[in-house]
């Protein structure tokens, strides 16, 4: 689908917020068949990259069921989770993890400047309305030094890899998804690619919000991507403060 047939602005804010509430309930599940199973060892390898571990607070931006929380939980650091859809947040809750959570917004997140560690964000930058404005305010939050992981879901390039990719994803995900949960949820998951801007163009977002440091691994044939950066010291500070 093309950008232009999919929802923007404050359209886009409430249908997916929405589209999540719908679907919290078996979003678990269906994020390990969306990944073949490689979903939360890519967290893992997110985690490893930044060097996770005591004594770092971590915010978890679009925490949704708590998948990242659970992860920086088991390395002995404190974590926060933040999302906006209230159904995720109580899901996740159920499943018993000791980390907290808020309701809000990635580009108004409710936390000081310079008040954490770490911010990791999983399978969620191509939902924001306003990308730029979300690494400006994780850029905000973090202290100076502060690390930031964020993975999403990517297009292979090479042909072959490309095709079998787009029948597994375009196709097969809407056809499961919509058997077990929600099937316009499930269609719009796999088009949303569609928001994320190029690689070199995410590298340059994150180093216009004040990365430093910031590189890209493609991972499992370029069907998913994690970005990293160290916050530089002159990193927009600017926004509310909690």
């Amino acid at each position: 689908m093309a950008l232009g047939d999919l929802p923007s602005g404050e359209e886009k804010r409430v249908r997916v917020r929405e589209m999540f509430d719908r679907i919290a309930p078996r979003y678990d599940a269906l994020n390990r068949v969306m990944s073949v199973g490689m979903d939360q060892r890519w967290r893992r390898r997110a985690l490893d990259k930044i060097a996770v571990g005591p004594g770092d607070l971590v915010v978890d931006l679009a925490c949704g069921t708590g998948d990242f929380c659970g992860l920086v939980e088991e390395r002995g650091a404190e974590v926060i989770g933040v999302d906006f859809a209230l159904r995720m947040l109580k899901q996740g809750r159920s499943r018993g993890l000791d980390s907290r959570s808020v309701q809000g917004d990635g580009e108004w997140l409710p936390f000081r400047s310079g008040s954490v560690d770490v911010v990791t964000c999983g399978f969620a930058l191509r939902n924001f309305v306003s990308l730029g404005g979300v690494m400006n305010q994780i850029a905000r939050i973090l202290k100076p030094g502060g690390r930031a992981a964020l993975i999403d879901v990517d297009r292979p390039t090479w042909g072959p890899v490309r095709v079998a990719h787009s029948l597994y994803f375009d196709r097969i995900i809407p056809l499961v998804g919509g058997l077990v949960s929600d099937r316009k949820a499930y269609r719009y998951l796999p088009q949303s690619t569609a928001y994320l801007p190029p690689p070199d163009q995410l590298r340059e977002m994150m180093s216009a919000a004040g990365f430093l440091e910031v590189g890209r691994e493609s991972l499992f044939l370029g069907s998913a991507q994690i970005l990293t950066g160290v916050r530089g010291p002159l990193a927009p500070l600017g926004g509310a403060l909690s």
